[in-house]
C-alpha cells in the first residue's frame, strides 16, 4: 500500500445507541488523488471524516493514513497524524482578533517552528491562495471567498500531504464557490491529495474527478470522472 494514502478495510462504527454511522467501508485513495465524497445529511460522511483524523475509533475493520495503522497509533502520536492533513470547514474557523498573517502563522507556531520559517511559509501560501496584499487585514474585513482563502493557506502551511476540505464552498456564492474549487484542484496538481466531502451538485458534476458516494453508512459507489451526482 506504498501509493495508498488513506486506506478503509471493511471498516464499521457503531454508537453506543447500536447505530452503525458507517458499514463494511473499503475506500482506497492513492497518493495525489482528487477525490469528491458525497451523500445525504447523515449519510456517515462526518463520522467518516472523523475517523481519517483519529476522532472516532473505528469498531471493525482497520484505517490506515500515510502509511499510519490508525488502529494501533498511541494518543500521543495523533498530533503528528494532524499534522499530515490540513483541514478546511465550511465555516472557516478564523481567529477574528488576529490578521490573516497571524492566522496562517498561528498553524506553523504550533509546531514551534523557527520565525524565519514561518515568515517564508506565510509568504508563500498567502501568495498561493491569491491574498499576498491582505496579510494585515481582519477576517472581519475580508468577503467569504477571502476568508476560505485564508483557511486554506492555514491548512497548507505545514506543508501537508493530505488536505481535507469538509463542504469548502457551504457558505459562499457561485462564484467564490467556483474560485475555491480551481484553488483546490491547483493545490492537487502540486501534488496534494485532495479530498472534498460535498452536497454542490454542480460542482461534483463539472470537476469530473473521483466521486465516493456513501449512502445510509454504505458506499453505494465509487465512480470516476464523468459521474452524474442526481440526488
Amino acid at each position: 500500500m506504498s501509493d495508498s494514502m488513506i486506506v478503509f478495510d471493511n471498516v464499521s462504527k457503531s454508537y453506543q445507541d447500536g447505530i452503525d454511522a458507517i458499514s463494511e467501508v473499503n475506500i482506497r485513495i492513492d497518493r495525489g488523488e482528487f477525490v469528491f465524497i458525497i451523500g445525504n445529511s447523515g449519510a456517515g460522511k462526518s463520522t467518516l471524516i472523523k475517523l481519517i483524523l483519529k476522532e472516532l475509533d473505528p469498531t471493525t475493520g482497520k484505517i490506515y493514513v500515510n502509511g499510519r495503522f490508525l488502529n494501533r497509533l498511541r494518543h500521543s502520536k495523533t498530533p503528528l497524524l494532524r499534522r499530515d492533513i490540513g483541514v478546511v470547514f465550511q465555516d472557516f474557523r478564523l481567529l477574528n482578533d488576529r490578521s490573516v498573517y497571524d492566522n496562517v502563522a498561528f498553524a506553523q507556531k504550533v509546531i514551534e517552528a523557527p520565525t524565519s520559517k514561518i515568515k517564508r511559509r506565510v509568504t508563500a501560501m498567502l501568495a498561493l491562495v491569491g491574498l499576498a496584499e491582505r496579510y494585515k487585514s481582519y477576517p472581519g474585513e475580508l468577503s467569504g471567498g477571502e476568508k476560505q482563502r485564508v483557511a486554506i493557506a492555514r491548512a497548507l502551511v505545514n506543508n501537508p500531504p493530505i488536505l481535507l476540505a469538509d463542504e469548502p464552498t457551504g457558505n459562499l456564492d457561485a462564484g467564490n464557490s467556483w474560485e475555491i474549487m480551481k484553488l483546490l484542484e491547483e493545490i492537487n496538481k502540486r501534488g496534494t491529495t485532495v479530498i472534498v466531502v460535498t452536497h454542490d451538485r454542480e460542482i461534483v458534476n463539472a470537476m469530473k474527478k473521483r466521486v465516493i458516494t456513501i449512502h445510509n453508512g454504505k458506499v453505494v459507489s465509487d465512480e470516476e470522472g464523468g459521474y452524474e451526482y442526481e440526488n
